[in-house]
């Protein structure tokens, strides 16, 4: 499935710029393309090398975390469910260790540290695998989970609305949390149901029910704070929580008389190698994405949508706000540029720079994930992961529009 969409993106860039030369007579067209790909083939190689250090820092503390017993530990939480909801991951396997560290670093919205979990949960689950080029059921549906994982505390959006001029930046909070929400909720329902798991398990009802009372608890908190207090204690909470969790590793591993520093330096030097084996992964993602945008074939997309749109007597105002919905999945930078840009054209504090804002919010970068955490595992055949996870990117995206409708519309 991967496969086929990189293709229809390179060939859908090819043919739509030999258009723009024949009809339009912009000769520049192909050298715009290709000025695109060779930025993006750097880009490549910047990203690969800036999570080095990311990459064997948390490496490195998980080792540590690993041999203390502290992810078996923690583990023990999630355990029911995720033997459940995957079954083929037994009960005491390192992966469940992994898989929670990963889920519990996208809540609380820490991305740098949710990649070297993840890239960990994806080697560790490989290790079931009985084809090691194919994804598993459980690979599948945590890469689903790691594309609509609920975020609690999205700092980066509230950050770049206050740049923007935004008379209250987080006020995107709670739409982004229902958003966010039921992208997850999706993403789940339709990968459990493609892999026949049963949702309507006791202990998973149990699960669901407690995650969405507590994920209800943090929305009423934090609607009640000024918008100042809010953007400041979710940074509060969020980087609280993760040097909690750093102290926490090395003391623990410590006072079990484990040799702390040479554990750290054994995980660390695993980051070099992950990072430099993605390159080949992120850059036949990103130099597709570069041609599509540069092509013109996303504009043209996004026009066609507005004609639609207008047609049937709908609201279009939305549709200003699609491409950082469409660009989301396929590079979070691009996203982030395309919100940043919807913002200075229309206003921070606009119906479009607000809903901007709140789609950035509300899905990852399925392909981006998909390219690092395949790449990291060596993984040829996605089978059905794509379209499970851009089901869930849908569900984010339609959700974010309906709320910002609700809160300012």
């Amino acid at each position: 499935m991967l496969h086929k969409i990189w293709l229809a993106f390179i060939v859908s860039s090819f043919i739509a710029t030999c258009i723009k030369v024949v009809v339009t007579g912009d000769m520049g067209s192909f050298e715009q393309v290709m000025t695109a790909v060779t930025s993006m083939a750097r880009t490549s190689v910047d990203i690969a090398l800036g999570l080095i250090g990311l990459l064997a820092f948390w490496l490195g503390i998980f080792k540590v975390a690993e041999n203390s017993g502290l992810i078996a530990k923690f583990s023990r939480l999630l355990a029911p469910l995720l033997c459940r909801i995957m079954p083929d991951i037994p009960r005491d396997h390192p992966a469940l260790g992994s898989i929670t560290m990963n889920m519990s670093a996208n809540i609380l919205g820490l991305d740098n540290a949710a990649t070297p979990f993840g890239i960990k949960a994806m080697q560790d689950m490989q290790t079931l695998s009985p084809v090691k080029d194919t994804l598993t059921n459980s690979q599948i549906l945590f890469l689903v989970l790691n594309t609509s994982s609920v975020t609690l505390f999205p700092i980066a959006v509230f950050l770049y609305r206050a740049e923007q001029g935004a008379a209250q930046p987080t006020d995107v909070f709670i739409p982004i949390l229902l958003a966010t929400s039921a992208s997850t909720l999706v993403g789940l329902i339709v990968t459990c149901a493609v892999q026949k798991v049963n949702l309507f398990n006791r202990v998973v009802l149990i699960y669901l029910v407690g995650a969405f009372s507590l994920l209800a608890a943090v929305m009423l908190y934090f609607s009640r704070l000024a918008a100042d207090q809010l953007a400041s204690q979710s940074s509060l909470i969020a980087n609280f929580a993760l040097m909690t969790f750093i102290v926490a590793v090395l003391v623990i591993g410590w006072r079990k008389g484990q040799d702390t520093y040479e554990q750290f330096v054994e995980g660390a030097k695993q980051g070099f190698d992950v990072a430099v084996s993605i390159i080949p992964f992120l850059l036949a993602m990103l130099f597709a994405i570069g041609m599509l945008r540069a092509s013109g074939v996303m504009e043209f997309v996004t026009d066609q949508v507005a004609f639609l749109v207008a047609l049937v007597g709908l609201d279009t105002r939305f549709v200003d706000a699609l491409p950082t919905a469409m660009m989301k999945p396929l590079s979070g930078s691009g996203a982030r540029a395309l919100m940043i840009e919807t913002m200075q054209f229309h206003g921070a504090d606009s119906f479009v720079g607000r809903l901007a804002s709140v789609m950035q919010g509300s899905t990852e970068t399925t392909f981006y994930v998909l390219a690092v955490y395949l790449g990291a595992v060596g993984i040829k055949h996605s089978r059905y992961a794509v379209g499970c996870c851009l089901a869930a990117d849908f569900a984010g995206i339609f959700a974010a529009i309906m709320v910002s409708y609700w809160f300012f519309g």
